[in-house]
């Protein structure tokens, strides 16, 4: 099979900031910095193009592009969905999903329906144990975009029940700690059909952090149709073992920072992880292609591979 994009910059394994990063977060979902400032420090530091990548949301989208046509920044609508397998959470990129698919608008929905209802719980969980925050103000933080754990966080940082996030996570609110509540999760093969439904190409979001070369292998008749071979938690032997699943399975190899914000523990440095144009293209291509299936009628999954 012929591999699509596996793009391999020079001493390929480091994170290289090139001209495209294709994976940030904004204030629409659980990033720190709204869209119009990713977009300006995007330009402040050099690159061409941006993927707007929130959580279960696109409502950063719009704000995104309008401020990127203002600075001459290409900005790429993206989603990130969360999903369970085997116990394990793994998450899918769509990359160029159509930002207007009713479809795709009410499968997110659903997700930030099912996200409220898992933070109510938890915060109810909270107070029951003497922290008194509030759901108001859980989503006051939030900012009216996609709510979720880390909001919760802040508001406990904030009444001085915690230092900063990550104790929240370990005291209170990570997996399997007393405030803990598990979400409603698609499988990664069906978050692989919204995103393809969508038109969108769908990518395997960071696998190094939850390897299985068996799911990808799994994935790729669904329609899976790249792996995120570049990203900050990404070693070099990681990146050389994607990159030869991409030229095997003939997948396009993406890369981004999953830029949070500058004060997140990890992921607070936009461009640490990019990619060239050619990857851009690769996924333009793709998405055409992907659209035209869906116009002919071709949506069964034996179509995508």
């Amino acid at each position: 099979m012929r591999s699509r994009g596996a793009f391999r910059p020079p001493g390929a394994g480091r994170c290289f900031a090139m001209q495209a990063d294709l994976h940030v977060h904004t204030t629409a979902s659980d990033g720190t910095d709204s869209p119009e400032e990713v977009v300006a420090q995007a330009v402040s530091i050099g690159l061409k193009t941006l993927a707007v990548a929130d959580h279960d949301t696109l409502e950063g989208i719009h704000p995104a592009l309008e401020e990127g046509r203002r600075r001459n920044l290409e900005v790429i609508p993206a989603v990130e969905l969360a999903t369970d397998y085997s116990g394990r959470e793994i998450h899918v990129l769509g990359y160029l999903v159509d930002i207007e698919s009713g479809s795709l608008h009410s499968e997110l929905a659903f997700f930030r329906r099912t996200r409220l209802e898992r933070v109510t719980r938890m915060v109810h969980r909270l107070n029951g144990m003497g922290l008194a925050i509030t759901l108001q103000r859980v989503l006051e933080i939030a900012g009216g975009g996609s709510v979720g754990r880390p909001h919760i966080a802040r508001a406990l940082v904030e009444k001085g029940f915690v230092e900063s996030a990550e104790e929240a996570f370990g005291l209170y609110i990570g997996e399997g700690k007393p405030a803990f509540e598990p979400r409603f999760k698609y499988t990664p093969a069906q978050a692989v059909a919204v995103v393809r439904l969508a038109g969108g190409v769908a990518v395997l979001a960071h696998p190094g952090l939850s390897p299985d070369d068996g799911l990808i292998q799994e994935l790729v008749p669904e329609g899976l149709q790249g792996i995120e071979v570049y990203h900050p938690c990404h070693t070099p032997e990681m990146v050389s073992h994607y990159l030869k699943l991409c030229r095997q399975y003939g997948l396009v190899a993406t890369g981004g920072s999953d830029y949070h914000g500058k004060d997140h523990s990890k992921h607070n440095r936009l461009g640490a992880c990019a990619v060239s144009r050619r990857v851009v293209e690769e996924i333009r291509l793709l998405a055409r292609e992907n659209r035209e299936k869906l116009k002919a009628g071709r949506r069964e999954p034996e179509a995508w591979s």
